[in-house]
């Protein structure tokens, strides 16, 4: 099964399912019954992908060729003290 995308003049953009090549042309439109026309659109390969998802994978498109220029260093890290697991490791010289 597939979407097809149809266009209403009133209601805008709804989608149906239907087997593979066995869309009609135009359809009722479900919501105010008027003759809606099938519409083309772009395969469904992110659609239905997460948003950040999606933005991640356009980011990653955009700066392939073109990469982010860095204006400033990123913010420094505290880092944790990690405590040994024994307590005759505590001793120890740290590096």
């Amino acid at each position: 099964m597939t979407f097809y995308d149809y266009r209403c003049e009133e209601d805008g953009v709804f989608e149906i399912t239907r087997p593979l090549a066995a869309a009609p042309e135009s359809i009722a439109c479900p919501v105010c019954g008027s003759e809606a026309s099938r519409v083309f659109s772009i395969p469904m390969l992110t659609s239905r992908a997460p948003r950040e998802l999606v933005a991640a994978i356009d980011h990653a498109e955009k700066t392939r060729h073109e990469p982010d220029i860095v204006t400033s260093l990123p913010p420094a890290r505290r880092r944790t003290p990690v405590l040994p697991l024994t307590p005759s490791l505590r001793r120890l010289p740290r590096p």
